[in-house]
């Protein structure tokens, strides 16, 4: 996977200094003032936003603030750039949600590292989530407005579970966001698609009903939207690496233990 950085930067040499340092590793957007930015923003799929602070019209920390408002993509972490070494400086980044504050100068490799390490931490926090039966969808979220934007959209997944046709244009609808928007803004936050957000939704309710001991494998199948036995049995086990019955076991284990 490559990953996708919008490098936002009114220094012409900035720019290419950056290109050089970064280009070998991730797919680059070029920006040479906040209002640019957002124009790709728009249009592009961005994982990560690099971009200084002094900047005519649009510095970066109210891109910043406008990224981290803004619910179409408030996932995207940010990095700001500057000159300026205050406490002040570093408090007002922390206040609009900035994710790193780098001064300048900086050296390449530190900066290469840090980039990194927060897209690997990220990458974690994906997976962990689909691979954990109980973890909430919140754990995902980066800022309020994704809390808030996670939480609407869970609610709304599992109210209409039994719904064997839930799809991704319901989801979209409810969410008041186009079906492209839509599917950009969940990718880039779970690394999952649509629907495999609501077959891991379907499952987690599973595992909690299953702990229950009160219905049939068939019948939570059914209850969380599964027409399909076979294809219930084939995701529980693609998501949480365990087949049903083997987790009910393990369940037994962990009572007498």
């Amino acid at each position: 996977m490559t990953y996708r950085i919008l490098i936002v930067d009114d220094n012409e040499d900035i720019l290419e200094f950056l290109s050089q340092v970064l280009g070998d590793t991730y797919k680059l957007y070029l920006a040479e003032n906040g209002e640019a930015a957002q124009k790709i923003l728009d249009t592009e799929v961005v994982d990560l936003i690099i971009s200084d602070i002094m900047m005519p019209g649009i510095d970066g920390f109210e891109l910043c603030r406008l990224v981290k408002t803004n619910v179409e993509y408030c996932h995207i972490p940010v990095v700001l750039l500057t000159v300026k070494n205050t406490y002040q400086s570093h408090i007002e980044g922390l206040e609009v949600g900035a994710d790193l504050y780098i001064q300048k100068p900086f050296s390449p490799e530190l900066l290469l590292v840090q980039i990194a390490n927060l897209l690997a931490n990220r990458l974690k926090i994906k997976a962990h989530f689909a691979s954990s039966p109980f973890e909430d969808v919140r754990v995902m979220a980066h800022s309020k407005t994704d809390e808030a934007f996670l939480k609407k959209l869970d609610d709304y997944i599992r109210k209409n579970l039994k719904d064997p046709n839930l799809n991704i244009d319901q989801l979209a609808e409810h969410m008041n966001m186009s079906r492209p928007t839509f599917y950009r803004k969940i990718k880039s936050l779970s690394a999952l698609s649509p629907k495999e957000l609501i077959d891991v939704t379907r499952l987690k309710k599973a595992t909690k009903l299953i702990a229950q001991n009160e219905f049939s494998m068939f019948e939570i199948a059914k209850m969380v939207g599964y027409g399909s036995q076979s294809l219930f049995n084939k995701n529980f086990q693609r998501y949480f690496n365990v087949p049903p019955q083997e987790y009910i076991s393990s369940l037994g284990k962990d009572k007498k233990e």
